[in-house]
């Protein structure tokens, strides 16, 4: 489902040149449940952001169920993001002064999708999530939990084959933080293949394999 080959990031600037990922060579089967850990700055979330086509490698290749991306403006990326994949952010990404089920219907914008359609597409993801009583509420009336669970219906509101997760449950206490691994274990086993970086070793045990960073390399 995702396959990455001889992938390298570099941040240049007039002074200085970074190198975030270095000849990264990945896997992930469709069905798996993948989990990305290592310390704070060795390329987790950049490592993240280019399996979701939100940056673009230095060198290497990207594959995205067997299609190879071959250009990364906008253009041409926005509808594989769209269509295959769903984000879930540590910081929710809510839209204040949208109601939570219009903050759920963000993604399907974007799509040839009716009003009514969008409707009951953002309605039955809430309820995936367990969030149906909540739908007129608004972000601020929500606890972090409840956000967290917008924000995954948002993120498989449009039905994606590939979520991406950067610390779902980062900002969480524990029971919250297993409550939204439940989730993500629940729509795992529906078929949704899932790549989640995290700090917790609880939560990466959890995942059907584990992959490790170091300074921008893949150690395990």
């Amino acid at each position: 489902m995702i396959k990455l080959q001889n992938v390298e990031k570099v941040y240049r600037t007039s002074s200085i040149e970074t190198l975030a990922l270095n000849n990264i060579n990945l896997n992930v089967k469709k069905g798996e449940f993948v989990s990305i850990m290592g310390p704070s700055g060795c390329g987790k979330s950049t490592l993240l952001n280019i399996i979701g086509l939100l940056d673009a490698p230095s060198k290497g290749i990207i594959e995205i169920d067997g299609q190879k991306v071959e250009s990364y403006q906008d253009k041409a990326v926005a509808p594989l993001r769209n269509k295959m994949l769903g984000f879930i952010f540590q910081s929710f990404h809510l839209i204040n002064d949208l109601s939570v089920i219009d903050n759920v219907e963000i993604p399907l914008l974007y799509r040839s999708t009716t009003a009514k359609q969008r409707r009951e597409l953002a309605e039955e993801a809430l309820e995936k999530v367990g969030l149906s009583n909540r739908m007129k509420h608004f972000p601020k009336q929500l606890s972090g939990g409840q956000k967290q669970r917008v924000a995954i219906a948002r993120a498989i509101v449009g039905k994606p084959e590939i979520i991406l997760a950067d610390e779902p449950t980062g900002n969480l206490d524990s029971a919250m933080g297993n409550e939204i691994l439940n989730i993500l274990q629940s729509l795992n086993e529906s078929g949704a293949t899932i790549v989640m970086v995290t700090h917790d070793d609880a939560m990466a045990k959890r995942t059907h394999r584990l992959i490790r960073l170091f300074d921008g390399t893949q150690v395990l």
